[in-house]
This record gives C-alpha cells, structure tokens and sequence, in this order.
C-alpha cells in the first residue's frame, strides 16, 4: 500500500513539473526579455552566461566580437553607440551587442573569431559575418538591408524612387518591370547580402525613359555608387536570370582597395587587372572608360584597375616597378597565380581599345605566360584577407618544422635542452600601414 502512494506521489509530482515547465520557461524568456529591454538603444555587453539568450531572443542582432587592448575595437565602439540609438528604434529593431572575445575565448572558438574586431550579425539565430562600413550612419543604412523584404513590391513611380533612395549606395540594386516576382525571388534569398530586390507593378513612360528600357518584361541592374546600370530583356530561365545577377553584381569596373578584394573573393570569374601609374590623372580615366566599354562585351571577366601610386605594394606583386612602362595588363586568377599575354605587356598612346580587344583575345587564344605572385611583396595582400589567427599558425608551423629539422640534423646531449625563442607573427599592409596587433583586424575605409 505504501509502495503504491509513494508511486502515486511520484507520478502526481511529475505531472506538476511537466504542466508548470512552460510557465517557468515562459517566466525566465521574459525575464530575460525584460533585462534586455531595460538596455535598449544602448550596446549590450554580453558574456558566455548571456550569450546564447541574447541571439535567441532577437530576431536580428548584430555582435562585435572585441578586445580590450585592441586600438581599432576602441575606435569602432562610439560608432556602433550612436548606430544602436537608431537601430533599436526601427519598425524591425536590430541591437547591438559586444563581447570580449580574448576574455571568453569558449564563445570566441565556437564562432571562429581570429581577429578583432570581427563583427557578425545573427539572423534568426544564424550568423553571417558582417563586412560593411562601420561608421555609425553608414552601418545603419546597410543594416536595414538586412531587415527589409527580399523582394520589395513597388506600385508607382514614387515608390520605386523612395526604395532607390532608401536603398543607398552600399549595394547594387536589381528592378524588375512588369515581371512576376517569382522569376527573382529565389535569387533575392540567395544574394540577398550582397544586393537589394525589387519588383515594379506600376510605373509610367518616364521611368521606362529614366531607366532607360523600352520594353517589358525587363530587369534593370543599377550601381548608384559607380553610377552604371544594365538591363536584362530575357530569357527568363532561372540558369539566364541567375548568370547575369551574378555578373552584374560588381560594376563593369571597379579599382583595388581593401574592401573590393573582398568582394572579388566571392566572384567566380578571372580578373582582367590594368596596372596604372596613378589612377587619378586624366590618361587613367579615358582608359578606364574604354575598360568599361570592354567589360559590357566581356561579362564572362571581371575588370579592375590600380595605380602604382595608389597602391604600389599591391602592383609589385605582379613584376611592376618604378622602371616598368604602365598601363599594364594581366588577367589574375584572384589567388596566386596570373597570365601574362604575349606581345601586350603593355598598353601604348594610341589606339588602346584596339589593343585592350587584343589582349583579351591572346587570352583566350592561350597566348599567354603563366607566373606566380611575387611573394615578397604579396605577403601584405594576403595579411590583410586572412585572419591573422591563421597566420600565427601558420608561422608557427614553420617555426616547429625548422626546430625539428635542426634536431636532426644536430642531436642534444643528455642533460642539456634547446631553448627556442617563442614564434610570434605581426602583419604589415601596402604601402606601409601601421602594424597590427597580433589578432586585431584593420579598420575597413567606408
């Protein structure tokens, strides 16, 4: 009789705990929502007690993994104060939060932070590493891209101006007249991080003549920030749609800094590189336009261009001195190796879009000389695109495998014992910017 109340104390017990379970939960998930909520509009400082509550309870929220002895950390902390004041205050809020990642290395590892300041912004839960401005206006705007539809449905000339200019200029901007949403909406998704989606239902004659297209369907890609737009009359096959998104997600041409080698990572196709004494003066630009001219009949190559006097660590990775005749043309495979055409190692004065054609086609011809990066100078580039985790570990390596071969090569005594200085690793970018930190990232120009 006792075994079978304490049985029944057991199984009543157990049937409180599962019927008050959701209460409870529901009481600490807003309890937790409370104590966030009392720090709205401010930056939240996060540990790895708090961590996982904080991207779990919102929907969009974007972290600065940080360090306490990095100088860019300090100098990107007042501009995501002032960008969390209007973020939080958006129809569709998204917060900012911080964590010390050298001081929470656990939370640091399991998001593969190797460098700092890294910022990521969490979407549902899910993150995504964030690589756009970071001044605070900037960062806002390129925020809400994030937090808009994929496709936005436009009714009328002024709301297809209103989505333009709310848009900005980070991005480029894809508009489709008088198409059915369903021909862009999977590739909206796709590429949503890197342009804006929308569909035009109503528009007049003057935004046919604005946007210079004379019949619909059409799908316009427009580059507000290089002022260049394309347009797309069809096929409307998903294989068409998406090759010519993907070659219009850069503008015909684009020069070399930090931030556009990033953007080539995520590009597919060879780079046609023009290596320009300085791409400023006037001689540059008239070539430059003819760039663009060859890049609109070339899609299947992305075009840049670098002045020697803008970035000459950069251009002395591909054999270009002071004493090199310039403009200069190869095509990079974007990685460590280029194609030098023979017989057009370099542009002339006269008739260069005649030769810009005959390069191209030497190219494609075969005629042309593989070579390797030049090491030296390139170890700078290849700093600033990886994590300077990596390198450490990179140098460290090295650093055993030289230890262990010079113990070959030299045994020890009994009783004695090889002491090695500790490897270390410092980045150095072109054109002698200041050195890092070991693990802190350089701030990005907006």
């Amino acid at each position: 009789m006792m075994k079978n109340n304490a049985m029944s104390f057991h199984f009543i017990f157990l049937l409180l705990v599962l019927v008050s379970w959701p209460f409870i939960t529901a009481a600490e998930t807003e309890q937790q929502k409370q104590q966030f909520a009392v720090e709205s509009g401010k930056v939240l400082e996060l540990d790895e007690y708090n961590f996982d509550a904080a991207i779990s309870n919102f929907d969009y929220i974007l972290v600065d993994f940080y360090a306490p002895w990095c100088g860019h950390c300090k100098r990107l902390a007042p501009q995501l104060d002032k960008a969390a004041l209007i973020l939080a205050d958006l129809k569709q809020p998204i917060r900012i939060a911080k964590i010390d990642a050298d001081k929470y290395k656990r939370v640091g590892s399991k998001y593969g932070i190797d460098g700092y300041p890294t910022l990521k912004i969490f979407m549902h839960g899910v993150p995504t590493e964030y690589y756009g401005p970071r001044k605070a206006d900037l960062l806002v705007r390129f925020l809400k891209k994030f937090v808009a539809p994929d496709v936005a449905i436009l009714n009328s000339d002024s709301a297809i101006s209103e989505f333009v200019e709310a848009a900005g200029t980070s991005f480029p901007i894809f508009i489709g007249f008088g198409l059915n949403e369903s021909a862009i909406s999977h590739f909206a998704v796709k590429y949503k991080k890197r342009a804006w989606f929308s569909v035009a239902k109503d528009f007049s004659d003057k935004t046919m003549e604005f946007y210079d297209f004379d019949k619909v369907p059409a799908l316009v890609a427009h580059h507000p920030n290089y002022d260049e737009q394309s347009i797309f009359y069809g096929p409307f096959e998903e294989k068409f749609v998406e090759d010519y998104i993907k070659q219009s997600l850069l503008p015909l041409t684009l020069p070399i800094t930090e931030e556009t080698l990033r953007l080539l990572k995520d590009d597919e196709r060879k780079v046609i590189l023009t290596i320009l004494e300085d791409e400023s003066d006037d001689r540059s630009k008239k070539l430059v336009k003819l760039l663009k001219a060859a890049a609109s009949a070339n899609r299947d190559f992305v075009f840049v261009f670098v002045g020697f006097k803008q970035w000459q660590g950069f251009a002395e990775s591909f054999e270009v001195s002071k004493k090199t005749k310039l403009p200069k043309m190869v095509v990079w495979d974007g990685d460590e190796e280029y194609f030098s055409v023979v017989g057009s190692d370099s542009i002339e004065d006269e008739d260069q879009g005649s030769q810009i054609t005959h390069f191209i086609q030497g190219y494609k011809d075969g005629n042309f000389i593989q070579k390797r990066i030049s090491s030296g100078s390139f170890m700078g580039f290849i700093n600033s695109m990886i994590g300077i985790g990596t390198v450490t570990i990179i140098v460290f390596v090295v650093a055993v495998v030289m230890i262990i071969q010079s113990l070959k090569e030299e045994p020890l005594t009994v009783g004695t014992r090889d002491e090695g200085d500790h490897p270390s690793s410092s980045t150095s970018q072109a054109e002698a910017r200041q050195p890092l930190r070991s693990g802190e990232k350089q701030d990005k120009e907006d």
